[in-house]
């Protein structure tokens, strides 16, 4: 069996408490190039691991609370930790990633690749300076898991907390794919995972075509770039982003049959892996034709097709709170997207052209639409296939089966 280091100053909370209070830490050599680190507060003491050249907290001591072996610790576990820790950085002299370092990682990778920044952001806001201070390494199921539940019980809807929770998670896989010393991927993949009975059914809003219709309008007394860009989104059905990476030589403004050459989504993607962008016809009416040619007048073919918008829901509060819509029913422009879907499977359009037009799978418009899939179009074609059992059947076309 291994021998664990002794260090009576430091071993048991009594001992540490008679140290005197000051900001250099005690230290106890526990293996070569390796130390814990002892900081003698007025209040609880903290456990550092010390290892070439850098310092870095992990933990508080026990010496006001019983230990947890996460957040609090004894002597015994806090040695442990600070070896696992350590070792893990073996053969370096870079310092591993604090969460608050990963997330100025996450923002910079967004801003690179055109993505919002307010993902980024909004983590600085809800995730705590403690926390943010703590090594990537040493993040558990547990912790994450009471985070993102001590998110929802600070106010924030459980939708909200999933959107923050899927950010950090993204954060934290930004770090992990960077530095193959952190292996513990699995606490953030399980602890910041959607609990089952937490908005099992997801909501989606599905807007009748006269309350889109003034609401496209009412963005546009708004704010005419806006209201253009509402306009794109309720006739497409796609989504921002894939708007926002259009050019202008991708609209192709035929007389009789205008289109969009859409680029597909990067949603789902493995960012490590170079993908080319496929893009598809998507038809659009001679009406947004003309507004969109208008919209571009004068800018280089290689331009934006649209300028980019942040914030697009909350820029429409304004037109739903005008046009006195319930607000309570959590109209985003994403509604756009859902209505669309559900505006074609009801007229009947085969479910493999919607899942194409919309740049999702059949498999996903099934699982997520499959109760829309329903109505008069499919009711009259299933209603052409039932037997009339009440009508009589002449005997000689009656067929007798042979007997096997």
């Amino acid at each position: 069996m291994a021998r664990r280091i002794r260090a009576a100053s430091l071993e048991n909370r009594t001992n540490r408490l008679k140290l005197p209070v000051r900001k250099k830490p005690f230290t106890a050599l526990i293996a070569p190039n390796i130390s814990i680190a002892y900081r003698r507060n007025e209040g609880a003491g903290t456990w550092s691991v010390k290892c070439n050249g850098w310092l870095k907290r992990f933990a508080l001591a026990d010496d006001y609370e019983d230990a947890n072996d996460d957040s609090v610790m004894t002597y015994w576990q806090a040695l442990d930790r600070a070896k696992t820790l350590a070792r893990a950085d073996e053969g370096t002299t870079e310092q591993m990633a604090s969460v608050a370092e990963t997330i100025d990682s996450y923002e910079a990778d967004l801003e690179r690749r055109g993505g919002r920044k307010y993902n980024a952001t909004q983590l600085r806001l809800h995730v705590s300076k403690t926390m943010q201070a703590k090594t990537v390494a040493l993040l558990t199921e547990k912790e994450l898991h009471q985070w993102r539940l001590g998110l929802i019980a600070s106010g924030l809807m459980p939708s909200s907390a999933d959107r923050i929770a899927k950010s950090l998670r993204s954060a934290l896989n930004l770090a992990a794919a960077n530095d193959d010393r952190i292996k513990n991927a699995s606490a953030w993949k399980e602890g910041l995972k959607k609990p089952d009975d937490e908005d099992a059914e997801p909501r989606n809003i599905i807007l009748p075509d006269e309350t889109i219709t003034a609401l496209v309008h009412g963005a546009y007394e708004e704010d005419h770039a806006f209201g253009v860009i509402m306009d794109t989104l309720a006739e497409t059905g796609n989504r921002e982003s894939q708007l926002f990476r259009l050019k202008v030589h991708d609209l192709q403004d035929h007389l009789a049959a205008p289109r969009l050459m859409m680029p597909s989504s990067k949603k789902g993607k493995n960012r490590k892996k170079n993908r080319s962008i496929e893009y598809r016809p998507l038809p659009i009416s001679v009406r947004l034709a003309k507004v969109l040619r208008q919209h571009v007048k004068g800018k280089r073919l290689d331009a934006p097709l649209f300028a980019k918008m942040w914030d697009l829901a909350k820029r429409l509060k304004p037109v739903i709170e005008r046009l006195k819509l319930d607000d309570d029913d959590g109209i985003t422009p994403y509604a756009f997207r859902h209505s669309s879907v559900v505006r074609q499977l009801v007229q009947g359009v085969p479910i493999r052209v919607v899942a194409s037009h919309h740049d999702t799978s059949v498999a996903e418009i099934e699982r997520t639409y499959s109760r829309f899939i329903t109505g008069d179009p499919t009711e009259a074609l299933t209603r052409a296939t039932l037997l009339d059992l009440a009508k009589p059947v002449a005997t000689s076309n009656v067929v007798k089966l042979a007997k096997r």
